[in-house]
């Protein structure tokens, strides 16, 4: 570039200022911390301005590095994107993608897609990255997230993968130690298991297929904040919970768990796949998406 700048400068300061670090941005970048250090120090020197405040705890923009990040790293995204597409509108897809979901997400129904995937490109190199927080996917990396549930933030680069349904289930033991419930109000004298995760874990609105609306608040004696951990309570015979198709299909295939109140309908949710903001969706993220979509539909 003109002035001595370097591309891989600018690229290195964008990392370090979207990871919040000089490791984290050698190793989104597969390099080593003193390379990262070294260009961010050349840029600077090139610029003749100090592009970060550096402390013990957090590297954090100054305000002409973050005026120039806000400006160089959707160009820098468009760039990567057109280099990628080029070559590789005519081989195969190659390099990393970094992937998030929901720990129970990524387990029952992600692995396996992943594994199916990668036998048609192997040349993708995944990295699957599981949490029920959501992870920020600017400061970590992260390429695409899939989130299960209701998107709230309409600004999200969001495509829907599917929708899915919320069945209310328990174990067979349970069942035969408490009783099966016949109706959503019965459901009010029953140990119910809550998921923390949910903005309101203890007040379900139920639809029967005639049309009646039935609101029950729950009393619940046993939180958690894990999906997985409550598909175990309830398997346990611990109490009866709500709990999404996708996390309860094996179980109810195996009989391990049954579903109650069929006749009654919760709100459906959605499984979505989520780009992060302000950056190019590359096309190994894209053409994962898509065969999700398939193989979900199937």
């Amino acid at each position: 570039m003109r002035n001595g700048l370097d591309l891989n400068d600018l690229e290195a300061f964008v990392a370090v200022a979207e990871a919040g670090g000089f490791t984290a941005a050698a190793d989104r970048l597969g390099t080593a911390k003193s390379r990262i250090s070294q260009r961010v120090g050349r840029l600077e020197d090139a610029l003749g301005t100090t592009l970060f405040t550096r402390t013990t705890r957090r590297v954090s923009p100054t305000p002409e590095g973050e005026a120039l990040r806000e400006r160089c790293a959707p160009l820098l995204g468009g760039l990567t994107q057109a280099i990628e597409e080029a070559g590789q509108a005519s081989s195969e897809l190659h390099g990393p993608l970094r992937v998030a979901a929901p720990t129970d997400l990524a387990v029952q129904t992600l692995a396996p897609l992943v594994r199916r995937f990668r036998a048609d490109h192997p040349g993708v190199r995944f990295e699957l990255r599981s949490s029920d927080r959501i992870l920020d996917p600017v400061q970590e990396g992260i390429d695409l997230s899939f989130r299960l549930g209701w998107l709230k933030d309409s600004t999200q680069r969001a495509s829907k993968l599917r929708d899915f349904e919320q069945w209310v289930v328990a174990s067979p033991a349970y069942l035969a130690r408490a009783g099966t419930p016949e109706s959503p109000e019965d459901l009010v004298d029953h140990d119910w298991l809550a998921l923390s995760l949910l903005p309101a874990p203890l007040t379900w609105t139920f639809e029967h297929a005639d049309g009646r609306r039935v609101q029950v608040q729950m009393h619940s004696g046993l939180r958690t904040d894990s999906t997985p951990l409550l598909r175990t309570l309830l398997l346990d015979a611990g109490g009866i919970s709500a709990i999404d198709e996708l996390s309860a299909a094996s179980a109810l295939a195996a009989g391990t768990l049954v579903r109650v109140l069929p006749e009654w309908r919760l709100p459906r949710g959605g499984l979505y796949a989520v780009y992060p903001p302000r950056r190019f969706a590359s096309a190994r993220a894209r053409a994962f998406v898509a065969f999700c979509r398939t193989a979900l539909a199937d």
